[in-house]
This record gives structure tokens, C-alpha cells and sequence, in this order.
């Protein structure tokens, strides 16, 4: 495992060991973290513990023509049950990313530092997010990096039923329209399976990560 300094260097994604870590150590500064997402890397860890960078083989994507939709999910989208906006409020959805309770988890990995560093990252136009409204109220959505022909996915919430599937199949439409490659969403759940997610091999990722 490759112990990061002060200079913005990441190992090559080839040398993360079975689990997918690359790299420990470093800062959030801006400069690194869009170094780290161009290069198929990203942040997870522990709020008190040193952060620990990400490089998975395989990978989890969609591929945005195999995006799935169920028939109630197509019923809830044609009623218009609820509200979309598209980076109009990221804080707010970072922050509830944050805070919302989940099954088999006792904290998040979304710490303080990592709220202003990608809060920084969306004053740049480069962290973006989507929120869903019932009402004038927020009751769910999603962030991620905005790499130009890929969509690095991070987290989303959900305080009512469907609220965060909504938010995704309204991002994966979006990018289809804009011609994006897939959706980035690290690493296998069976949420994300039944939406069309797919496992990939990291030298296939890379491939078109670096592709135009």
C-alpha cells in the first residue's frame, strides 16, 4: 500500500491490493480529489481515521441504455409524484447523506471535512447533485463528480419510499441524453444490481474513464 505525501501523486490503479485500496494518507484539497476521480480513485474511510483511497476491480457501473425501470417505477415517474431539480441545493443533500440512518451501519463515512471539501468541489462546477421534493420539502437525492463522459456517483438518500431511485433514474436519463459513457457507482449492492447496474473489470473502467 502506497502512503501518500504533500506532492498530488497516486500509484498506478494496478498496484490496489485484493480489496481495492491503493493508497492512506494525504489531505481533501480540491487539487487531489480531482486528480483522484480522473484517475479512477476515490475517498472512502472513517471519520478519526486516515483516508484511505479506492481503486475496486471489478467496478460497479451503469451502462446508461441497460438502465431498468420497473412498472411501479415507471407508474411513479408518469404521476409526477414528485418534484426534480438538478444542483440546485447540494449542501443540503450532502448533508442528508450524512445524517440519514442505514441499515447495518452505525455512522457514515460522510465526515465534516468531507462535506466542505466537496462542497468546495461544487463551487468549481465539478460536485453535482440531484434533489427530489415532495412538496417544498427535501426528501431525497444524490451527489457525485461530474468528470465530463463519466458521472462518479457518491451517495443518496431517501426519507420516503422511491425518493432516491427517482433521483437516479432522473440522473441516468440525463446523462443518456448528454451522451455520458456510464454512472460510477464503485462498488456492488443489489440496489443498484436491480436498477442495471453491472460489475466491470477496472481495466475496462479505466479504459473509459480515459476515453472522449
Amino acid at each position: 500500500m502506497y502512503y501518500l505525501r504533500e506532492d498530488l501523486f497516486f500509484p498506478p490503479v494496478s498496484e490496489a491490493d485484493e480489496e481495492g485500496i491503493l493508497a492512506i494518507g494525504g489531505d481533501l484539497n480540491p487539487e487531489r480529489l480531482k486528480l483522484a476521480y480522473k484517475s479512477g480513485i476515490f475517498p472512502w474511510f472513517n471519520e478519526g481515521e486516515p483516508i484511505l483511497w479506492w481503486a475496486p476491480d471489478p467496478r460497479m457501473v451503469l451502462f446508461l441504455d441497460e438502465l431498468v425501470i420497473s412498472k411501479s417505477m415507471r407508474n411513479i415517474l408518469n404521476r409526477k409524484m414528485f418534484k426534480l431539480t438538478f444542483n440546485k441545493n447540494f449542501k443540503e443533500v450532502i448533508l442528508n447523506c450524512q445524517q440519514i440512518k442505514r441499515e447495518g451501519q452505525d455512522g457514515t463515512w460522510i465526515s465534516d471535512e468531507m462535506i466542505e471539501a466537496y462542497c468546495k468541489l461544487n463551487e468549481e462546477g465539478i460536485a453535482k447533485s440531484v434533489e427530489v421534493w415532495q412538496d417544498e420539502t427535501l426528501v431525497g437525492g444524490l451527489y457525485g463528480i461530474d468528470l465530463g463522459n463519466v458521472f462518479c456517483g457518491e451517495s443518496m438518500f431517501s426519507k420516503v419510499s422511491n425518493a432516491s431511485k427517482t433521483a437516479f433514474i432522473a440522473l441516468a436519463l440525463y446523462l443518456q441524453k448528454e451522451n455520458y459513457k456510464v454512472l460510477d457507482c464503485q462498488v456492488y449492492n443489489p440496489h443498484l444490481e436491480s436498477l442495471g447496474c453491472r460489475e466491470i473489470d477496472r481495466e475496462e473502467f479505466m479504459s473509459i474513464l480515459k476515453s472522449k
